[in-house]
């Protein structure tokens, strides 16, 4: 809780410092906040704090990891905006304190321990992120993109309360300890509870059927903030799932589990089959998060929690990396993959990121990506074999996609500029290379 509060302050005190319109003030709260709530986070449990005994929120390991994860995301996701995002003086305030409380809804999300700290964290995280995504006013595609996400978004989030209602006349209780215990699988009203759920959470994630909305919001926002929506509100969204129906719902697999299959096989094909024919980079990283999301959710057959953290360690470190890379290419006011062409042969550190970014989103070793899904794959093939096999061969499908946009990038064109990078993407993007290629030893300890 102590973290969760630094960054709600820092928020605040963020959007009164915009008004003297200071944006290196601005980033320096911003950056000074989270860095302290990364701080405290990683000491959680190891000093007495009278907020650390909140009842609705509370990180026992896994979660902590989680917890850590979207801090961190968030922090890179601030110091790779700023440069975009000071053009606009009047709103970088705006963006920096609805970043942070979106933040703090992840964090609420991830460590709830009831239905109502849950439903808190999700409202918390989201809505934010429907007025960030239309923070582009002069943006016809910035102003479309927000309406479809704040309606679907609003449709989601009424199944998931009637989910939650439904669960509760079930049982009688929104504490996630007492659920797991006395959670019937046999009782109508509760199984009817939990598909609503399941329903919504699937499109907080952007997983099939419900991840219509993805391609176009992705493509309507800024980068920075298609960075926050694929990277902190997928992280969040998955610790959730795994919460819920890795652990709380766990005696109604036999009915979840057969969804989870269908979720998690339409995703990666959908994903991936729906990429190679797009000409819009943003749209390719939507599918291709899609693609990655059913990867993700192969944890809740195998039950290692703790590779699905690796997982996502690499995935949202690439596709921060590509997102910064995106934003250094902003000049072009297109995200049109034309324009990437040649871009990495006449910048050679922009190259070199970029290909170790795809190459661990195709899972080539020795990425971080490449580890993560053969430790996810491992621990799968036991009870679903066949789950395993159909993975594999979309992961052929996703190699070629990724593989010829390098070649893309690597091309020798004469009309391709050498592009300067500002120091602060410099940062973002050496940290995000270094994520990607030794992330994977943290498997070792």
């Amino acid at each position: 809780m102590d973290a969760l509060i630094v960054i709600f302050i820092t928020a605040l005190i963020g959007l009164f410092v915009g008004m003297m319109k200071k944006p290196n003030l601005t980033l320096s709260i911003s950056v000074l906040g989270q860095s302290a709530a990364l701080v405290i986070m990683s000491y959680y449990g190891k000093y007495d704090s009278t907020f650390n005994e909140f009842e609705g929120i509370g990180f026992d390991a896994f979660h902590w990891l989680f917890a850590e994860l979207v801090i961190g995301l968030s922090l890179l996701i601030t110091i790779s905006g700023f440069h975009y995002f000071k053009k606009e003086i009047d709103h970088l305030a705006d963006y920096y304190g609805l970043l942070l409380f979106s933040l703090c809804g992840a964090l609420v999300l991830i460590g709830s321990s009831n239905f109502f700290m849950f439903f808190l964290g999700v409202e918390i995280l989201s809505i934010p992120v429907y007025v960030l995504v239309g923070i582009k006013k002069q943006n016809i595609l910035s102003s479309e993109a927000s309406i479809k996400y704040f309606f679907t978004g609003s449709f989601a989030t009424a199944i998931l309360l009637f989910g939650i209602a439904f669960v509760y006349g079930a049982t009688g209780t929104f504490d996630f300890s007492s659920l797991q215990l006395i959670f019937d699988a046999s009782s109508p009203m509760a199984i009817i509870g939990i598909l609503f759920i399941f329903a919504a959470l699937l499109f907080k994630i952007g997983a099939v059927p419900f991840h219509f909305w993805s391609p176009d919001v992705y493509e309507g926002s800024p980068d920075a903030v298609t960075a926050h929506m694929g990277t902190v509100v997928k992280v969040a969204g998955m610790a959730a799932i795994v919460t819920l129906f890795g652990h709380i719902f766990s005696a109604a697999s036999g009915i979840v589990v057969p969804l989870f299959y269908v979720a998690t096989i339409g995703s990666l094909f959908l994903g991936y089959l729906s990429a190679l024919k797009q000409t819009n980079f943003r749209r390719l990283i939507a599918y291709s998060g899609i693609s990655n999301t059913g990867f993700a959710m192969l944890t809740l057959f195998s039950g290692n929690y703790v590779s699905l953290w690796v997982f996502l360690l690499g995935y949202t470190a690439a596709t921060l990396g590509l997102l910064t890379i995106s934003q250094v290419l902003a000049k072009f006011n297109s995200s049109e993959i034309e324009n990437w062409k040649g871009i990495g042969y006449k910048n050679p550190f922009l190259g070199i990121v970029l290909l170790i970014c795809f190459l661990s989103l195709a899972g080539i070793p020795p990425m971080t990506g490449f580890f993560a899904k053969l430790i996810l794959l491992i621990n799968t093939y036991e009870q679903h074999p066949v789950m395993v096999y159909l993975t594999l061969l979309t992961s052929v499908i996703g190699a070629f996609l990724y593989v010829r946009f390098i070649l893309i990038a690597f091309a020798k064109d004469s009309n391709a500029e050498k592009i300067a990078i500002h120091p602060l993407h410099l940062v973002v993007l050496s940290i995000c290379a270094l994520t990607v290629l030794f992330g994977w030893t943290l498997i070792l300890f």
